[in-house]
């Protein structure tokens, strides 16, 4: 297993545990080391602190939503070059461009492809280097 991948942190913020975990496996399967929470305002804790390489983040979550979240991570200077994909339910044309705006890195739908999405990853990471 590649010690980089593995030194690689992947935060998952996503309000659905089960969802959670499912992420969880695949990533560390993969060689990543995940980190998540169920609560938005924790995930936002967590990258401030934690300083993830990449950010897997679900839009529909209660109190603070994905967009929210994205645009309040991405105004800050110390924060603005983690990459975030977006995972959500959620796939119309007006989403995908919101999370554009909003300073998502990658916007995909659920139920996901890991192919796809570890595609999309190792992307971004690769470019974020």
């Amino acid at each position: 297993m590649n010690s980089e991948k593995m030194s690689r942190k992947i935060l998952v913020v996503d309000d659905d545990l089960g969802h959670v975990r499912l992420l969880e496996t695949m990533l560390k399967e993969n060689g990543f080391n995940p980190i998540s929470t169920v609560e938005a305002a924790d995930g936002l804790q967590m990258a401030m602190e934690k300083q993830p390489d990449l950010i897997i983040l679900d839009v529909m979550m209660p109190v603070i939503n994905g967009y929210n979240f994205c645009r309040l991570l991405k105004s800050e200077t110390a924060y603005k070059n983690i990459p975030i994909i977006f995972l959500s339910s959620r796939g119309e044309k007006q989403d995908l461009r919101f999370g554009q705006e909003m300073g998502a890195d990658a916007y995909l739908t659920k139920p996901v492809n890991t192919q796809q999405l570890l595609v999309k990853i190792n992307e971004l990471l690769s470019s974020a280097k």
